[in-house]
This record gives C-alpha cells, structure tokens and sequence, in this order.
C-alpha cells in the first residue's frame, strides 16, 4: 500500500514537472479596442498666428523661437494644442484635442521624445488617452506607449503606432495615430 501511493505520488510529481517544462503556446496579444485617429499640427512661424496650433517654447541659445533650429533641431522644444479627426481632412470635424509637447533630443538625427494626451468629446468617445514615448522621426512606423486614460479608456494600456502621414516643410505635418489597447478595463 505504501508503495502504491509512492508510485502514484512520483507520477505525479514527474506529470507536473514535465507539464510545467512545456508550457502551451500562448495566443498571440489581440487588442480589446482598436482605434485610428489623426492629428494636424501646424507650427506657429511668426506669420501664421491664426492657424497654428503649435509653438516653439524653448530653443537653444541664439536660436529663433518662430523657426526650428540648425542641426535636427536639437533642444527645440514645441507645445500644441492640435485637433483630431477620424479622416486625413484637416478640415474635417474635430473630435477632440491633442495636447502636450515635443522635444527634439538628438544631435544626428531627426528624432523627438513625445509626451501628450488626447483629449476627445464626440458622441462615439468621451475621455482622455495618455502617450509617452520616443519619435524616430526617419522611420515610417515607429511605436509609442499608451500609459492610460480616463472616461471611455479609463486604465486603458497599450501601444500606439504612428506614422508621418503628410507634412509641408516645416511648418504643418499630420500624424495617423493607429492606437491599439491590450488592457481595457
């Protein structure tokens, strides 16, 4: 009897030993909630106060504040207050606002750290989404972190891809934001 339920308690112990050793392939990540929105900015010049939505707010010593500075821009920084849309139309009705800030932190490339929220009031979506992340400008789809939100995506979490997805210079630039959330409470 004894070693009967030795026997049963070591096939056990070899069961769960290799069962743990195994694990089963997991799914691959699906997103809870899949949006894709997009945001215009248009940096103020001195010449377009009317319309823009953005502004330098600090630049590098003898730098101009009404034109990007030399050298990738490095140690520019820009505020917006920028409208989104659902289409690429900057005419388009807004839904809501994207504000924050960029930061162009990088002496040999194009590249800004960005850190901002939208702010959306439509009849489809009420709250905020969180973003935080760096932008390597040069690269057509790069990735930034959704770090939460309120009302609709109260807690949410996840990544947002975003692509340049047309610009004018240096003065106007519309970015598709392709947000997927993998935390939806």
């Amino acid at each position: 009897m004894v070693a009967r339920s030795s026997s049963v308690l070591i096939f056990l112990f070899v069961f769960l030993a290799i069962s743990s050793a195994f694990p089963k392939n997991k799914d691959k990540y699906k997103p809870c909630k899949h949006l894709v929105l997009f945001f215009h900015d248009i940096i103020y010049n001195g010449q377009n106060a009317a319309n823009a939505t953005s502004a330098i707010v600090a630049a590098p010593q003898g730098s101009n504040l009404t034109i990007l500075a030399p050298n990738f821009h490095f140690g520019n920084i820009a505020v917006f207050d920028d409208p989104i849309t659902l289409d690429n139309n900057l005419h388009s009705k807004p839904i809501g606002r994207a504000q924050g800030m960029y930061i162009y932190d990088t002496k040999n490339t194009f590249t800004s750290w960005l850190g901002f929220s939208f702010s959306l009031n439509s009849t489809d979506y009420q709250g905020t989404i969180n973003f935080i992340g760096a932008d390597p400008i040069m690269i057509k789809y790069r990735d930034i972190s959704v770090v939460g939100g309120t009302g609709d995506f109260f807690m949410h979490r996840g990544v947002a891809t975003i692509d340049t997805d047309s610009y004018e210079g240096e003065v106007y630039f519309r970015l598709k934001v392709d947000i997927k959330f993998y935390e939806c409470w």
